[in-house]
C-alpha cells in the first residue's frame, strides 16, 4: 500500500523555486517530486527517515 500523501502549502523564494525547476527538468521530475526527493534525501542522510522497503519486481511489473 503506497504512503498517504498530504498537501502542504509551501512558501519559497522565486530564486529557489527557479533553481528547483531547472534541477527537476534535468532529472525529468516535476518540481513537487523534486522537492520531495530532496527532502527525503536530507532526512535519510540525517537519520530522520528509515529507508523504504523495496518491493521485489514481478513478471507483471515488467509488462
Amino acid at each position: 500500500m503506497p504512503a498517504e500523501k498530504k498537501a502542504y502549502p509551501l512558501r519559497i523564494s522565486a530564486t529557489v523555486l527557479e533553481a528547483m525547476q531547472r534541477w527537476a527538468d534535468d532529472e525529468l521530475r516535476s518540481v513537487n517530486a523534486q522537492i520531495e526527493f530532496v527532502l527525503r534525501q536530507a532526512l535519510h542522510n540525517n537519520g530522520r527517515l528509515k529507508p523504504a522497503k523495496v518491493k521485489p519486481l514481478t513478471d507483471d511489473d515488467t509488462r
